[in-house]
């Protein structure tokens, strides 16, 4: 299998390897690089496509997991892509693969052809939610993932009723605790850039699910607005993972966007 042993870390990617331009996918909290298949399937044909898994998620996920911020998180991925020998990409995040990747692009400009930004933000957790969300993970990580608990990670992340969610509740069923508790650290840690995102030049393409229950709509907007170059596109009855549950929506609109790109 295919890993990068980079800045500490032994980073899992896939690579559909082919001419660029170059496209980096990164998944959001208790995902991993299969989340993107629909778009790799899509996509692959004409354009490179690498997923990766993030720390402490998936196949990069270890028995140790030092505490870590998106600014590691970016410099992991633009260390990947060095590593694959790729000057500039367009970066693909979803939610937390967002953060890192609006991150990326503030602190290694060079390397950001443009910005795909699937159901995320530039402002920290809502902080009515936070609360909720700790204890929840907190008994997950002590007692288990219990069907209750499962069930409510479905209704944030998936939606209701998608078809695919078991094999989701399956893998999370597998995330140890040190990882859990740690990435939900990173996450409720992290800082405030929505001052900082208009200094991004490049464009950018927001997708956002008007049903998404982890981060409103709203916020999605706010993050259009704030990029000097982005447009938006509402995936109606989209949730949290709207690429994953739409992809007849999303699909359309990033090969509308990539084909727009010089």
């Amino acid at each position: 299998m295919p890993y990068a042993n980079l800045r500490g870390q032994n980073l899992y990617f896939e690579d559909t390897g082919g001419d660029d331009p170059a496209l980096i996918f990164s998944h959001g909290l208790l995902m991993d690089h299969e989340m993107f298949a629909p778009q790799v399937d899509a996509l692959r044909a004409g354009y490179r496509c690498i997923t990766w898994d993030e720390r402490g998620h998936g196949l990069t996920a270890g028995d140790h997991l030092e505490p870590f911020s998106y600014y590691d998180s970016a410099d992991d991925l633009a260390a990947l892509l060095a590593h694959l020998g790729i000057e500039r990409a367009v970066l693909a995040g979803m939610s937390q693969g967002g953060y890192l990747s609006l991150r990326c692009a503030l602190r290694h400009p060079q390397i950001v052809r443009a910005l795909i930004l699937i159901d995320t933000q530039a402002l920290p957790e809502d902080a009515l939610k936070m609360p909720g969300y700790k204890l929840m993970l907190e008994a997950w990580s002590k007692h288990g993932l219990s069907p209750e608990i499962a069930g409510m990670l479905e209704h944030i992340i998936l939606g209701e009723a998608w078809s695919g969610a078991a094999a989701w509740k399956a893998k999370w069923q597998q995330v140890k605790p040190h990882n859990l508790m740690q990435c939900f650290a990173t996450l409720g840690g992290r800082d405030d850039i929505s001052d900082s995102i208009g200094a991004i030049e490049v464009p950018a393409l927001v997708i956002h699910g008007d049903k998404d229950f982890a981060i409103a709509l709203d916020r999605g907007e706010r993050l259009a607005q704030s990029l000097p170059k982005a447009e938006l596109v509402v995936v109606e009855g989209g949730g949290h993972a709207s690429n994953l549950t739409h992809p007849d929506i999303v699909n359309p609109a990033i090969l509308k966007f990539l084909r727009a790109l010089h």
